[in-house]
This record gives C-alpha cells, structure tokens and sequence, in this order.
C-alpha cells in the first residue's frame, strides 16, 4: 500500500467498522420482509446520514448506514480518457460477476463506479472485520490493475507505434 493512501485507507477502515453495527429489522411495509433499508430509502428514521470520504475531486467513498444494511460506493481514480474507458470496462466485468463476490451491487450509485451491499445477513454469517478487510483490499487491488491495465496499454501503444514507424525508415 503506498504512504499517500494510508491515511485514506484508515479513514475508510474505521468508519465501515463504525458502520457496521447492523441488526435484523423487518420491513415497516411488508410484514415478514426483510429488505435492505438504505435500498429502499422509504423510511427516514431508520437511515443514517450518509458519509463522504473523498481523498480528492476524482477518488472518493460514500458509505450510507441504516439499520439493517450499509452501502459502500467507490469512485475509482479516473484522471484521463484512457482510465475512464479501462474503469468503466473492468467494472462492467466485475459487475456481470456480481454474484461471486456476495456483497458487489450489479449497478453502482450515480457518479460512483462500484457500490456494495452489506446486509445484516453479511454480518451474521461473515466476520465483520473480514468484510471491512475485503472492502480495503478490493480497493486497493482495483487501483492497482488500473494502473497496470494503464502501463500495459502505453507499452503495447509504443510497440506498434515503433513497428508502424520501421516501414517510412530506409
């Protein structure tokens, strides 16, 4: 992880595991429902303000508690055309994978590229730490293939430029 981050990270860290406090709390509509409350958004006094932990214009996370679920969303760096169109094709293959990672929304929020659900089932049968662990680790893995997915494209760029270039030589 690099030092620039670190403090990110943390505050990200601590504030899901303060969030993290969910329990079972049935539908206030529907008797024997038992519906994510941040997803409905039908009931005010169940749903806590919403957080913003923004590192900058371009990178945050907004993580909106209620009662008896979380929503964690990421705003992935994106600070030219080449890592929006990398982002935007590596969330939307994520995304079609949804269901193996448990807790990935298939769509994120608006204005944010990934967003996940965690219920209070999540907490129930997953440790809590384990979950927030995940979250940090996911972001920072994504950051990472971005940034991989980015040199690899430059590379490859440079090399067919080059091999474009031999035939004008004599």
């Amino acid at each position: 992880m690099s030092t620039a981050q670190q403090p990110y990270l943390a505050c990200v860290r601590s504030t899901l595991t303060a969030a993290l406090c969910l329990q079972n709390f049935g539908c206030q509509e529907v008797e024997r429902h038992n519906k994510p409350e941040v997803e409905t958004g039908k009931a005010s006094e169940v749903i806590l303000n919403p957080v913003v932990i923004a590192r900058n214009e371009n990178e945050a996370v907004m993580i909106e508690p209620s009662v008896n679920s979380v929503r964690v969303s990421v705003k992935i760096k994106q600070s030219d055309e080449l890592e929006e169109v990398l982002v935007a094709k590596f969330m939307r293959f994520l995304m079609q994978r949804a269901e193996h990672f448990l807790v990935l929304r298939r769509k994120p929020v608006p204005g944010y590229s990934l967003s996940f659900l965690i219920t209070n089932v999540h907490t129930e049968t997953m440790f809590k730490h384990k979950v927030v662990d995940f979250v940090i680790q996911f972001m920072q893995d994504i950051d990472k293939e971005v940034s991989g997915m980015k040199l690899g494209v430059s590379s490859r760029g440079r090399v067919v430029a080059a091999k474009f270039l031999e035939q004008f030589t004599y």
